[in-house]
């Protein structure tokens, strides 16, 4: 996977740019799986079967796909224990849990707001 290089320049932080690294990452973990995710982890150290019942509606793919980007990103880590069958666990790391102190807030946001965005909803609807 091709990937922006840190310059230490005030552009790679510029969300706003389409060329920015910030936009890269921010793209990758604001997708609603990665949320999900990080926001069942917790801070807890889960196997990837109890994260697939923690995350309702996630596949197995998916639910792989989005570990290994938050692994890459370095937001989550992997853990292999060397037993048959292999177990795999999944912890936040440090930047992990910081990202969750926001998942957090946008989860209070939301439930918050649930009744006025729906009465919006509705209202645009008809």
């Amino acid at each position: 996977m091709v990937t922006k290089q840190f310059s230490g320049s005030a552009e790679d932080a510029d969300v706003t740019r389409a060329d920015s690294l910030a936009r890269e990452i921010f793209s990758d973990v604001a997708n609603k799986w990665a949320l999900l995710i990080i926001e069942a982890v917790g801070e807890r150290t889960l196997r990837f079967s109890e994260l697939r019942d923690e995350v309702e509606g996630i596949s197995h793919k998916m639910l792989t796909q989005n570990l290994r980007m938050l692994e890459r990103n370095g937001l989550v880590e992997r853990k292999v224990y060397p037993t048959v069958p292999p177990r795999v666990e999944y912890t936040l790391t440090e930047p992990g849990r910081a990202l969750r102190v926001t998942i957090d807030g946008m989860c209070g946001w939301t439930q918050k707001y649930l009744g006025h965005i729906e009465s919006s909803r509705h209202r645009f609807d008809t």
